[in-house]
């Protein structure tokens, strides 16, 4: 699941000057309907140490439409609006979820296009690092699965991410060849669980 709200995380980039980048974000949420894209994730530990390294490919269509493509380990998540599927191939295992229970105060709730933001996270700006203006946003709600996330914006537009949860861990995500706008098959969001899975949840 942490994976989840990672991978949702990095569609709520912006580009943005530190002074004005609540405002250049919302700005983007309002102009911005779809997107595609790869990523690169690391997770560090507590300790700094590299603990996970993968990579891969995502789409969404807002508002609610996603889908987020693991290539190793391999792992499969997609919103259809309604549901959140979990595809672990290697378990040949899905876990579903309705959208409104996994999104809640997370940065999903971001990518579901939702207008009242600031009633879900106290945001701000959060200065200028390695040559990117950033972003971040504290969950209100107590019980969300991190403690906050930050966004990194570049010239180029969608730079970086970087979310901390309540263990110590890191997240980093880079992302490129990001594509603003682009015609997305309605199908990209629709999942129907393999022959022979097994599904748990809701």
């Amino acid at each position: 699941m942490a994976r989840f709200f990672c991978a949702l995380s990095l569609l709520l980039v912006i580009q943005a000057a530190p002074a004005a980048s609540l405002e250049r974000f919302q700005s983007y949420l309002r102009t911005t309907q779809a997107a595609r894209g790869e990523f690169e994730q690391k997770v560090y530990d507590k300790t700094g140490k590299l603990v996970q390294d993968s990579k891969g490919s995502f789409a969404f269509l807002r508002p609610g439409r996603f889908r987020w493509t693991y290539l190793k380990p391999q792992q499969t998540i997609v919103g259809d609006g309604e549901r959140v599927w979990i595809h672990d191939v290697d378990l040949n295992q899905v876990t579903v979820r309705r959208a409104a229970r996994v999104i809640g105060a997370t940065p999903a709730a971001l990518l579901a296009g939702a207008s009242d933001i600031d009633k879900s996270f106290e945001m701000k700006a959060a200065g200028e690092k390695d040559g990117l203006s950033w972003l971040e946003a504290r969950p209100r709600e107590k019980e969300a699965g991190f403690e906050h996330f930050r966004l990194g914006m570049g010239a180029g537009g969608v730079e970086a991410m970087e979310l901390a949860d309540h263990f110590g861990q890191t997240t980093v995500l880079r992302f490129f060849n990001v594509v603003r706008n682009p015609q997305i098959d309605p199908g990209t969001f629709r999942f129907s669980p393999p022959k022979g899975a097994d599904v748990l949840g809701d």
